[in-house]
């Protein structure tokens, strides 16, 4: 496999050490996961590669998604219309401000 250009990461929100899980799952973060693995092969993106993750800590902020190598936090994600947002963002090289984690 050759190196992704991009690699987005959504929170799970699943703990280690049977803490309470966070937020991100209960807004159907796992969901736009596959909205978004869906869109980016849509768009014949096939330079990014998808992770689930464990809890990212900003639950006040959920859901999450973390795009590397740029270190885009992304906040609030809760529907396709801000997964596009994300995906034009790496399109256009410019992150999508209104979903910043500051």
């Amino acid at each position: 496999m050759k190196k992704p250009k991009h690699h987005i990461f959504v929170c799970g929100s699943f703990r280690a050490a049977g803490g309470p899980q966070g937020v991100c799952h209960k807004k159907n973060s796992l969901g736009l996961l596959q909205y978004l693995e869906g869109e980016l092969a849509d768009r014949g993106l096939t330079d990014v590669v998808v992770s689930s993750t464990g809890c990212l800590k900003v639950c006040d902020s959920g859901p999450i998604m973390i795009v590397y190598p740029e270190g885009w936090w992304f906040g609030r994600v809760e529907d396709e219309a801000a997964v596009d947002a994300i995906i034009d963002a790496l399109e256009t090289g410019k992150p999508a401000a209104a979903y910043l984690i500051a």
